[in-house]
């Protein structure tokens, strides 16, 4: 698996645009990347209604492919990052700062001689943290210099795909410069919500979408994701309100 950039969490940039990610990916896959999101989300999680086991249709070089895992097996996770040249993780569960290190460490591929190994090199590393009502950001100081951004989601029944949304006005409070991607609900009818929130300083990254754009769980519904963009797009991007 090539990359070409290295893994690095030492500085970050200031987002000067904000970028748009697809989560539960399942079955329209192609559909949905004709709209060139930046991001697209795998979800590889059993219990989960959109867990993705198929083969992932060739996408354009810039939509980078969001591999989504709650509390996998190193060995699991490092097969998929193979298997699908997975460009991001996105850990959903309870993984430590020490997994992650291990799950970014080069390794032998199953079988193979130890001079082939599956390369880690290049591959981003997304926390998911949720939220309700409140939230202790001391919970990400041991994460700091180890992910590439943190991602905020609802904290609910699922792992993700709750359907609604936190408070927003949490990460207020925000203390970091790492920046993070928002999740947790988001759909049409939060769009002046959005605007609102772009307007201020946080680093957000991206805009993490799922449920609220489905007809069935993995089946988007692609008028809706377009609708969505025209709220935000100029010259083909998402645009951060603040620059």
């Amino acid at each position: 698996m090539s990359k070409n950039h290295k893994h690095t969490t030492q500085e970050h940039e200031t987002p000067t645009s904000v970028r748009l990610k697809v989560c539960g990916m399942k079955y329209n896959t192609q559909e949905v990347a004709a709209l060139q999101p930046d991001y697209l989300g795998f979800i590889f999680y059993e219990k989960s209604p959109r867990n993705y086991d198929g083969e992932i249709v060739t996408l354009p070089e810039n939509i980078k492919k969001v591999g989504v895992f709650v509390d996998a097996d190193i060995a699991f996770a490092k097969a998929h990052i193979e298997k699908y040249n997975l460009d991001i993780i996105q850990l959903h569960g309870s993984e430590s700062p020490e997994y992650i290190q291990e799950l970014l460490a080069p390794s032998p591929k199953q079988g193979k001689v130890s001079s082939q190994e599956v390369k880690t090199e290049g591959v981003e590393v997304w926390k998911v943290f949720s939220i309700k009502d409140t939230f202790d950001f001391d919970r990400l100081t041991p994460y700091e210099g180890t992910v590439n951004a943190f991602l905020f989601d609802t904290k609910g029944k699922e792992k993700g795909g709750n359907g609604y949304t936190f408070d927003w006005s949490v990460l207020k409070k925000y203390p970091s410069k790492t920046p993070f991607i928002l999740s947790g609900g988001i759909g049409l009818e939060e769009i002046d919500n959005i605007k609102e929130i772009l307007a201020t300083d946080l680093p957000i990254l991206a805009l993490d979408v799922n449920s609220k754009f489905e007809d069935t769980p993995g089946q988007k519904n692609v008028a809706a994701l377009q609708e969505f963009q025209n709220h935000f797009r100029e010259g083909g991007r998402l645009i951060n309100e603040k620059v």
